[in-house]
């Protein structure tokens, strides 16, 4: 019997995919080693579900639900993943009650609060301001902010790449009204901007990290002194007032996943491209431009950073009202917080 040569791509998809196998495992084994010497505190109350909403962007909570790391710490809650393909539709599902927890950009949050959505702040993420970009195709004549006007521009409405579009134009000095932007969710937007139907397109990672390998464009302006593209995780009311000890937990937990992917990154990425599907040169890109990224409460600073996202909305009329973001802002009690200054010494209550 003639042994049959293995065609070239049969073997190189071979090869990614037992790569792939042997980085996740790898970050099993310090994910296990990693959780068998932290000193995980019980919960003296947890519901029997929690609904958590994320995107594949969202590096710790992949971690966790890859690890089934909630399940193994609250045996009694049914834990539900939904994913997302951006924080507006995220938003709306918790704001309807489908969800109870989830993570979302800067802008998703304000356009919900002015909608008169009942949720809440409880935790950040630093800010991730190369994570988001303005982009345009590699032979487009656009070379400056300036450039933008009069042009049609792709963005999610609501999204992280709305507010850094609007700081975009500000620090070009051109109107909001002197542009075509153009609402496409990431996928249509990516399918236009490769057809150039659009002149530019303003996104997040990693469908920018994905832009980036695959077509190569030109990056107009990243959110470098734009946008600090901050995180932000949100809950229902639901779970803020009957399960505050839950939030703290989850907050630990999202903590020590991180300080994982800081110092495993490759088999992060390898976890990362294993759970998305996305090519593994993408979630090292998004991830290389992602910062250490522990959770803590809001600060003061933050809760003002995120006052001018919606002061801007305001602004422009892109919202129905004024609104004021530390009024749903969680204020933890003294006794929760106290929880938190053990975790996190530097963090202070945010103000209003």
């Amino acid at each position: 019997m003639t042994n049959q040569p293995i065609s070239q791509p049969r073997f190189q998809r071979g090869r990614r995919q037992a790569l792939q196998l042997l980085g996740t495992t790898a970050f099993s084994w310090a994910l296990a080693d990693h959780y068998a010497h932290a000193q995980a505190k019980p919960v003296s109350s947890a519901p029997d579900q929690l609904r958590i909403g994320y995107k594949k962007s969202a590096v710790n909570l992949v971690v966790l639900k890859q690890h089934g790391v909630l399940e193994k710490r609250f045996p009694s809650t049914k834990i539900n993943w939904l994913e997302f393909p951006a924080g507006p539709q995220l938003l709306e599902a918790l704001s309807v009650g489908s969800l109870d927890f989830g993570l979302t950009g800067d802008s998703p949050p304000v356009f919900a609060q002015a909608a008169g959505k009942d949720l809440r702040y409880v935790g950040a993420e630093p800010p991730k301001p190369e994570s988001s970009a303005i982009l345009v195709q590699a032979d487009s004549p656009l070379k400056t902010l300036a450039d933008l006007k009069g042009k049609r521009i792709a963005l999610q409405k609501g999204s992280s790449a709305h507010y850094l579009l609007v700081r975009a134009l500000d620090k070009a000095g051109v109107a909001w009204a002197d542009i075509q932007p153009i609402y496409l969710a990431p996928a249509d937007a990516r399918a236009a901007f490769e057809r150039k139907s659009v002149d530019a397109w303003a996104i997040w990672d990693p469908f920018y990290a994905a832009t980036e390998v695959a077509l190569t464009p030109r990056v107009l302006s990243s959110g470098e002194g734009l946008s600090g593209n901050n995180s932000f995780y949100l809950a229902s009311r639901t779970l803020v007032e009957r399960h505050p000890q839950l939030i703290r937990a989850l907050f630990d937990e999202l903590t020590r996943a991180d300080q994982l992917v800081q110092t495993s990154r490759k088999e992060a990425v390898q976890l990362v491209a294993a759970f998305s599907g996305l090519d593994t040169n993408v979630v090292n890109r998004f991830i290389a431009r992602r910062p250490s990224s522990p959770t803590t409460l809001l600060t003061p600073a933050i809760v003002a950073d995120q006052q001018r996202v919606a002061d801007a909305f305001f602004r422009l009329g892109v919202i129905p009202r004024q609104v004021r973001v530390a009024d749903i802002v969680w204020q933890p009690s003294a006794s929760e917080y106290a929880s938190y200054a053990q975790l996190s010494p530097s963090i202070v209550p945010a103000k209003g």
